[in-house]
């Protein structure tokens, strides 16, 4: 693995993060209807379904795995990694788009505390019917209709148990997808399309850029949020008990990290195309974190997600790091 002085390695993900602050078992989610076209405030942007996959500082062997890999599950998969103390890093298609689906609550629950003091984690927000009602996987708002809860219980229901409901009601305190999309360019992000609600959110059709991201977007926001100045400190703290309190993550990222290591993550399942994905901070027991993407799908509609892929690709690239 390539090594870089770590002073320079610090002022190169310190400007990443610094553009992001102003430039994660299956999440139940079906989409049966179809949406509207992505909103005239998304920034514009044209489908990567295909180009070659970028490279890696880790040497021929591991894009050689990686793709072999792709290969063995049938499957399309894009993985951003870096380590933020060196800055040496992973990346087989970083740059191409997949369906995003539930890793956009770890963005859009961040969004929403950018500059809030720790009091904004108490504020109670209705939970209604429409929040909840048709939006699938609600295991947390499915039993509090017609209440309210905190930002904070919001928060970990979105994130930890990733409850379509409680994005909704958080989506909507925000001011709609079209807000989330306004916030999201504001922090430099003019890679990740919103345009829907759950579970409409998850409807996405391969080469097509509406409701997609990209591996190094999406972990360069959690980045940002979880290791940056973009939250306040009590805030942040919150918010990274969210990202390793997840449930929905036991079999993904997690599940490849060497023994002893803590990922925080939050995963993603399109229910089409066998997207599955997970977005991590991992961090070793005596080195620095380690931020990780994997973005996983396969080319039939019907094709199921499987879980083991994402739990190979992460056993691979930390595997690497911990050897470098």
């Amino acid at each position: 693995m390539a090594r870089h002085g770590r002073g320079a390695a610090w002022l190169v993900l310190a400007s990443a993060l610094a553009l992001a602050a102003c430039s994660a078992a299956s999440d139940g989610e079906v989409s049966p209807a179809p949406t509207a076209a992505p909103s005239s405030a998304a920034p514009e942007a044209t489908p990567s379904a295909e180009p070659a996959p970028t490279p890696s500082d880790l040497g021929p062997g591991v894009a050689d795995e990686l793709a072999a890999l792709e290969a063995a599950y049938d499957a399309r998969v894009g993985v951003h990694a870096v380590d933020t103390a060196t800055g040496d890093h992973v990346e087989h298609r970083a740059d191409e788009r997949f369906a995003y689906a539930s890793t956009i609550k770890a963005l859009a629950a961040g969004v929403l505390l950018r500059g809030q003091p720790a009091s904004a984690l108490d504020e109670a927000l209705p939970v209604t019917a429409e929040d909840v009602e048709g939006a699938g996987w609600s295991p947390v708002t499915g039993t509090r209709v017609g209440t309210a809860m905190t930002v904070r219980e919001l928060g970990a229901a979105a994130v930890s148990r990733s409850d379509n409901g409680a994005f909704n009601v958080l989506l909507r305190h925000l001011g709609g997808p079209e807000a989330l999309q306004a916030a999201l360019v504001e922090t430099g992000d003019t890679t990740t399309l919103v345009d829907a609600w759950e579970p409409e959110l998850n409807r996405f059709t391969p080469g097509e850029p509406a409701r997609t991201s990209t591996p190094r977007a999406l972990a360069d926001g959690v980045a940002a949020l979880a290791l940056g100045d973009t939250l306040d400190p009590g805030v942040r703290a919150v918010y990274v008990s969210w990202l390793t309190g997840s449930t929905t993550g036991d079999g993904t990222i997690r599940a490849g990290a060497p023994d002893g290591w803590t990922v925080g993550s939050k995963t993603g399942t399109a229910g089409r195309y066998g997207s599955r994905n997970d977005v991590a901070v991992v961090w070793p027991p005596d080195g620095a974190p380690i931020v990780l993407a994997v973005l996983t799908d396969r080319p039939g509609m019907d094709d199921e997600p499987d879980d083991s892929l994402l739990a190979d690709v992460a056993a691979l690239v930390l595997g690497a790091f911990a050897g470098a």
